[in-house]
């Protein structure tokens, strides 16, 4: 995998969302923030998540949607369950993933991070394909990008956020980023 000079990741599926705005000036972006989520909760595969991060969202689909529906976010990108790689913002912009968070003293942590979500709910654990390609996509930025950190969006906002949760095994993505390729 390659994340261009553009931004975009080759083999991920575009679906370009309106939720970003440009970097402060001289932004360094050197952190990767993990989420979860799932649409309703618990509820994998629908499109649900797309049409959040692209503000089609209809409250009167599920009783839940009318709690988020109004939200303008989006992370940079989504594994599905299954793998699959959905980009929605180029990472040279800012996502608006993470909310009001710090990591390491820094607040903001939009300004510096590319936001990862990960289909799944923070008391469940993840799948093998989500693993393989979650490793693919970190070292592709990291060729790019002059990352050096990566955390649980609950580490830039604890109290607030508990994704992607206790079901992400740190260790298998660890030991998958130093495999061989």
């Amino acid at each position: 995998m390659i994340v261009g000079a553009d931004g975009l990741a080759d083999g991920a599926r575009q679906v370009p969302s309106p939720n970003w705005d440009e970097r402060p000036g001289g932004a360094e972006i050197s952190l990767l923030v993990l989420h979860s989520i799932s649409l309703p909760p618990g509820d994998y595969g629908g499109d649900a998540i797309e049409r959040l991060f692209t503000n089609r969202l209809a409250p009167e689909a599920h009783p839940y949607f009318r709690e988020i529906s109004a939200l303008k976010l989006s992370s940079h990108f989504l594994v599905r369950r299954d793998g699959e790689l959905v980009q929605f913002v180029p990472v040279a912009k800012r996502a608006w993933h993470a909310g009001e968070s710090s990591w390491r003293g820094r607040s903001r942590c939009n300004d510096f991070s590319v936001g990862i979500e990960l289909e799944g709910i923070d008391t469940a654990t993840f799948e093998a394909a989500q693993y393989a390609r979650l490793a693919a996509l970190l070292r592709a930025l990291g060729r790019r990008l002059p990352l050096r950190g990566i955390a649980a969006h609950s580490d830039i906002a604890p109290g607030r956020k508990t994704d992607p949760g206790g079901g992400f095994d740190w260790q298998r993505l660890l030991a998958a980023l130093a495999a061989p390729r």
